[in-house]
């Protein structure tokens, strides 16, 4: 059949999702919480992040010394903007911002909130609301992104670091000033690299937060027992994470990044490369992170409009929730973990954060 098009039409698709779903139901949480007891609960929680470090090859990251130095310096509204450096792993340096709130007096310390970023954000510079930039302007003006100025704004210390991959720490081959380079990522040639060499980007970027803890501790103007964090989408995935791995975060907020993975991310696989860890979904669903973090607080916030949350909307949400609160049952503590759902989509909407974060951080004690 002769045409005048360049292709053909195509009448059936042979496709392998259908057949991958059947096989996410067979296969999927062989590490499911099921804990009835604080004692069962925590030598499930043992054997998970063991499990969890081995495959997001957290184990595998090699330590080095810090060598802190701040690069800039520049005083704000209410607040001085920072620009440090550290060394997370050997000639692998991340930049950050800190926020740090005018009227601490000598000797004071303060609560501290570390807060990543997601997609679209030119890394750091939507945290900490550059909209002197007009590309941050745009992001920080779609997605709410500023959450790290307000969180100074409410007395705390805040740290708004690059993850790998965003802002100053992309890859040779998005490393243009064009808007497009510099709102964008090199995260799945990263993960492309990491996940062949047994690692994952998940893992590098918790690392990158483990180290970051490990600087603010030797800071004599952060409470040590008072660190919290909270991000949106791909920064809820770090937060989630840094959460798990990291005890020393003792308060969470995970905005747009909460929900089942298959209705999320195997049915619409075309999400970034970021979100894929090897083996992952074969031992816990989201949930089951979540549960990991209890019974430390954890705010879960969901647009109820938002598209990740896949085609059953908030179901797929509260089934995981559901997971989650079995934990904090266990250990008789649900009231330090809130889910808010706004009207909206996948943005930071914050209502109901920065209330939650002063209780447990500010004013709260969790012994």
């Amino acid at each position: 059949m002769r045409t005048n098009s360049r292709t053909i039409p195509t009448e059936t698709f042979y496709t392998s999702t259908e057949y991958l779903s059947r096989m996410f139901d067979k296969k999927a949480r062989k590490l499911r919480f099921q804990g009835k007891s604080i004692e069962e609960f925590q030598a499930w929680k043992q054997e998970t992040a063991v499990k969890l470090k081995e495959i997001i090859g957290l184990d595998q990251m090699e330590s080095s010394s810090l060598e802190p130095r701040m690069l800039e310096t520049e005083q704000m509204n209410g607040y001085r903007r920072e620009k440090w450096l550290i060394q997370t792993e050997p000639d692998v340096w991340m930049p950050f911002y800190i926020l740090i709130p005018d009227g601490i007096s000598a000797g004071e310390s303060r609560p501290v909130m570390i807060a990543p970023h997601g997609h679209g954000s030119a890394g750091k510079y939507s945290p900490a609301s550059r909209t002197d930039i007009p590309a941050v302007a745009e992001a920080v003006d779609i997605y709410n992104y500023g959450y790290g100025v307000r969180f100074v704004e409410e007395g705390y210390i805040v740290f708004c670091p690059d993850a790998r991959g965003f802002g100053e720490r992309r890859e040779w081959m998005l490393q243009g000033e064009e808007e497009k380079a510099f709102l964008n990522s090199t995260c799945v040639a990263l993960n492309n690299i990491a996940i062949s060499l047994g690692r994952s980007l998940t893992g590098m970027w918790t690392w990158d937060l483990i180290r970051l803890i490990d600087y603010i501790v030797t800071r004599t103007d952060c409470t040590p027992g008072k660190i919290g964090c909270a991000g949106l989408s791909g920064g809820g995935l770090q937060t989630l994470w840094l959460a798990v791995m990291d005890e020393r975060v003792q308060c969470a907020v995970v905005s747009g990044y909460f929900y089942g993975y298959k209705d999320s991310l195997l049915q619409y696989s075309y999400h970034c490369g970021c979100n894929y860890v090897p083996s992952l979904w074969t031992h816990v669903d989201m949930g089951d992170l979540g549960a990991l973090i209890a019974p430390r607080p954890m705010l879960i916030e969901s647009g109820n409009k938002d598209e990740l949350n896949g085609d059953r909307g908030m179901r797929n949400v509260t089934e995981q929730l559901d997971i989650t609160r079995e934990a904090y049952s266990v250990w008789g503590q649900e009231d330090r973990l809130q889910h808010f759902v706004f009207d909206g989509g996948h943005r930071w909407d914050g209502k109901e954060t920065y209330s939650f974060v002063d209780r447990w951080l500010k004013y709260g004690s969790l012994s």
